[in-house]
């Protein structure tokens, strides 16, 4: 369970070693390494805590220093790097949504005209029985329930993932700071 975020938005996380915040099977360059997928989800459910108006910052507290090619900039490129690239996953996730929702709404109304069609059709074929009208309504049913999908697209899937999106963007700005030898205060501490 995440601590209780602090107002300042500032999290302090103790460490032996750098490495143990990102993932050890990356074999990218440091600073695009991407982040342990503990410590993602770590850092994601602290931030989800706090006001969306509250100031980010990281606070990493080191046993061991570092090396000397990992030094606290490369640190703080790495996160942010890693945050930015998430980011743009999760926008392209956006658009593949809003594209998904136009081609459904396409097929929904096209779908919806026909069916309105049909209907129309069949009112127009003579006595009005029963399954004539069960016919006629099924057929406008149907044509309403094919627009259900891109309608629930536009009202309620497509705002998650920008809210998701404005989420990392604040993380891959947020300052972090490397502290060598110090542990890190109570509040908001991590041993790992």
């Amino acid at each position: 369970m995440p601590p209780e975020p602090a107002e300042s938005g500032r999290l302090e996380i103790s460490l032996r070693q750098v490495q143990q915040l990102f993932n050890s099977l990356d074999p990218a360059p440091f600073h695009e390494r991407e982040l342990d997928l503990g410590a993602e989800t770590y850092l994601l459910s602290w931030v989800q805590e706090l006001p969306a108006e509250a100031a980010l910052e990281l606070s990493l507290h080191l046993t061991e220093a570092p090396p000397p090619q990992e030094s606290p900039h490369w640190i703080e490129d790495a996160v942010h790097h890693h945050f930015a690239e998430r980011e743009r996953l999760k926008r392209r996730e956006l658009r593949a949504l809003l594209r998904q929702g136009r081609v459904s709404l396409a097929i929904g109304l096209a779908f919806l005209a026909v069916c309105l069609l049909l209907s129309r059709w069949l009112l127009g074929l003579g006595p009005d029985g029963v399954l004539a009208s069960l016919l006629r309504e099924s057929f406008l049913v149907a044509g309403w329930v094919a627009l259900w999908r891109p309608l629930q697209i536009y009202l309620y899937d497509w705002w998650p993932l920008l809210g998701q999106a404005r989420l990392l963007r604040r993380m891959s700005a947020m300052p972090v700071r490397v502290v060598v030898g110090a542990a890190a205060p109570q509040s908001g501490l991590v041993h790992a």
